[in-house]
């Protein structure tokens, strides 16, 4: 199956499984679930990088773990709509991770994802030891969040 839209994400993963949404970065990979409905994401660690290999081997064990049948990753895109390194990394990230398992993958634009986290904490007058350990793991929420919500309206019926 490997990458397709965020709109046939839902059709293309068995019926129960859930998302596993995740911030890839260069120190962690902030990771998120879903419900099985589709309806909340839920922060639920952190895999520290080290070598790809420990990594994806990481990221399968939570994959079958937890029931997931699908992917949710954030793409660093560059506020003008470009792709920079960090987009090509990410990408390559997954195209790696995709010849270890086979799973449709969607993308999801996290602009200012980090950045409404970090407000958000900060609003809520965590510390900046407490929001730095934090602030990966509830980026993937944000942003398995969206894709959700995205998915949910896309399956709504028409009001017109």
């Amino acid at each position: 199956m490997a990458i397709c839209k965020i709109e046939d994400l839902r059709s293309n993963i068995p019926q129960g499984a859930r998302l596993l949404g995740l911030d890839v970065g260069d120190r962690t990979i902030g990771l998120a679930i879903s419900d099985s409905g589709f309806s909340v994401a839920s922060p639920i660690g952190t895999v520290r990088r080290t070598k790809f290999q420990v990594d994806a081997t990481e990221l399968l064990r939570i994959i079958d773990e937890k029931e997931v049948g699908g992917l949710v990753v954030g793409l660093p895109i560059n506020m003008d709509g470009s792709e920079g390194p960090r987009a090509i990394s990410t990408r390559q990230f997954v195209f790696n991770l995709l010849d270890r398992r086979d799973l449709p993958v969607a993308f999801w634009d996290e602009r200012l994802s980090t950045m409404a986290v970090e407000r958000a904490m900060i609003a809520a007058d965590l510390s900046r030891r407490k929001r730095a350990k934090r602030v990966d793991t509830a980026a993937a929420a944000y942003i398995l969040q969206g894709a959700l919500d995205r998915i949910s309206w896309g399956t709504r019926p028409s009001w017109d």
